[in-house]
């Protein structure tokens, strides 16, 4: 039986004075994770979260050291045995704020204007785990939490996370849960609450071709030696057809085709050509024919040069014929492709292709695995419940072009899917200057989540 929540809202309502100055004070500490001078910072942060899941009444708070920076954990299992238990998962680390010169406002002073509060790690994700917790608040003020919770706010997120797969399989007992709830993710404004659940993964690469021994002058060997900036040019003008299909061989064996359903929900997007021309500044779109834009993104997998470099390229002229080329390729991953095969399809079509006139070196110095979460698990339609509640009208689905490796770590470490929220919006500028949080959606997200903490003491656990 539901619980009612009427009580919990009304205290969310009277203390979001308080609840902000919290956010503010987070906003504040400095925790950037790649920045070994703001270590001290890292470890203010992590405590912040522990004191604030202390002030809750969480039990079995850790601040777990890793490899690198520490992980918080806690718990709360008091709602019994026969209750969902979830993870909530976050991080306390954010971005550098450089360059400070493009801030309007200093990036750790935490300014509200207007309906916004400014500073690094506002959106990202600071915002997101206070409203986290500030929904257990204003529940535990009125009654016991109706569903177990289990805490882990990792300090690495920005760097990629390095040490977390191994922190999480080396305590697979202690995380142990029936899903995760994670809420660093976003909506797509803030009159329309969005559900994430699809993320493609990510396989990047430096590949390298090599031709002479040195730098030659183009004018006495040009036309008697293959120039590998040429060939890496032809190679990389092969990867794709005239369609837009990637040119490797095997690469879409392993696609989970769209269904007319799922393909009929996302239409409901409102991502259309113009939105991406507006937000591109791209005045004729491309991509693989047969796709919508959003298709495109969401659920198709892509192959992009980050970069080329060889020979000169300072200003002015100079006559040389490069020695070597070099490019970055990112190919982001859809359901069930293997980051791993991928490099195997790429060297596969290396081989192929790569004239006998160069010789090439292929590295692979990143990876993830997508992930896809059932929309029509009891967890994810409570979160739709929530939203509705909150917002006045229903939530849509998507599924995310971007990578979030730890809900692929969840699912093949602990068996378990991932919920992927969030309140965020598109114009957050994350990871630039001016980040901000909207607080009505700020607060918007704290009533859902007190809705949905209540929706999870009565669900039944099939994911």
């Amino acid at each position: 039986m539901i619980k009612d929540n009427k009580k919990a809202l009304e205290y969310a309502k009277k203390n979001r004075e308080k609840f902000l100055n919290d956010l503010i004070d987070f906003v504040r500490i400095p925790s950037v994770s790649t920045n070994p001078d703001n270590k001290s910072d890292i470890q203010h942060a992590a405590e912040w979260v522990s004191n604030q899941l202390q002030y809750l009444g969480m039990e079995n708070i850790r601040i777990m050291p890793t490899q690198g920076h520490p992980v918080v954990y806690a718990e709360s299992l008091k709602a019994g045995k026969d209750k969902p238990t979830a993870l909530i998962y976050g991080h306390y680390d954010v971005q550098p704020a450089e360059p400070l010169e493009l801030w309007e406002t200093p990036a750790f002073e935490a300014t509200q204007k207007g309906e916004n509060l400014y500073g690094r790690g506002a959106s990202d994700m600071k915002g997101q785990i206070v409203i986290s917790l500030k929904a257990i608040e204003a529940i535990n003020q009125q009654e016991p939490l109706p569903f177990n919770v289990k805490f882990l706010i990792e300090g690495e997120e920005e760097i990629g996370s390095p040490n977390l797969d191994e922190f999480i399989t080396n305590n697979k007992p202690l995380l142990n849960c029936d899903f995760v709830i994670n809420p660093d993710g976003g909506i797509i404004s803030d009159n329309l609450p969005t559900i994430t659940y699809g993320l493609r993964g990510l396989a990047y690469f430096e590949l390298r071709i090599f031709g002479p021994g040195h730098d030659l002058h183009s004018g006495t060997y040009g036309g008697v030696v293959h120039n590998p900036a040429q060939v890496l040019s032809d190679l990389i003008s092969g990867m794709h057809d005239v369609n837009g299909k990637i040119n490797l061989p095997r690469f879409y064996d392993r696609i989970i085709p769209l269904d007319e359903n799922e393909r009929k929900e996302l239409g409901r997007l409102p991502l259309d050509e113009k939105f991406y021309q507006s937000q591109t500044g791209a005045e004729v779109l491309w991509g693989e024919k047969g796709y919508t834009p959003y298709e495109r993104i969401g659920v198709r997998p892509t192959l992009e040069i980050n970069g080329i470099l060889s020979g000169f390229t300072g200003e002015g002229s100079k006559t040389v014929l490069p020695f070597k080329a070099m490019a970055k390729i990112s190919m982001r991953l859809v359901p069930d492709q293997d980051p791993y095969e991928v490099k195997q399809q790429l060297s596969d079509y290396l081989k192929q292709n790569a004239p006998s006139s160069v010789t090439w070196e292929l590295e692979q110095l990143s990876c993830a695995y997508p992930s896809l979460t059932d929309r029509s698990a009891e967890p994810v339609k409570a979160l739709e419940q929530a939203m509705e509640q909150t917002w006045g009208r229903k939530p849509v689905y998507r599924r995310e072009g971007g990578t979030v490796p730890i809900v692929a770590q969840m699912q093949r470490t602990l068996g378990v899917d991932s919920v992927i929220t969030g309140f965020g919006l598109p114009d957050d500028n994350l990871h630039a200057p001016n980040e901000k949080i909207h607080l009505p959606t700020f607060f918007n997200g704290i009533e859902t989540f007190i809705r949905y903490y209540y929706l999870l003491g009565s669900i039944k656990i099939s994911m």
